[in-house]
């Protein structure tokens, strides 16, 4: 589990050649289960990786993605069902407060507020 009090985590997507794109992200966790929510730009590469590879790696870090912990397997999905988009955005503006407000506003000042993608990612257990 990544703890509450965590900020950022870094999310590992891998692309085709192999290699891992790592991205520090806001996220959000769905009460006490290993489920989790981050956003992003439909058209980011993020997304793209994920479409073609739902398996991620996630490790907490700062806000310039300096790892703070050791890397854990996950399982990311692009979500499209509204009820599920509301509780993800719902978990992230109560998380992150006035900060994710005014990304909000800016998001929506340069049109890209529809333009989001809400990704779900799940912990996988440890082997």
């Amino acid at each position: 589990m990544i703890s509450k009090k965590e900020k950022y985590i870094n999310l590992s997507t891998r692309k085709r050649n192999g290699t891992y794109v790592n991205t520090p992200v806001w996220f959000a966790q769905e009460k006490e289960s290993n489920i989790y929510y981050i956003y992003t730009l439909k058209k980011s590469g993020k997304v793209k990786r994920i479409r073609n590879f739902p398996d991620v790696k996630i490790t907490p870090c700062n806000f310039s993605g300096k790892v703070k912990g050791n890397w854990i397997s996950a399982k990311a999905e692009l979500i499209e069902d509204k009820d599920k988009i509301k509780l993800a955005y719902s978990l992230l503006r109560f998380k992150y407060g006035i900060y994710f407000k005014i990304g909000d506003f800016f998001s929506w000042v340069v049109g890209n507020y529809n333009k989001r993608q809400i990704i779900k990612f799940c912990i996988m257990p440890s082997k």
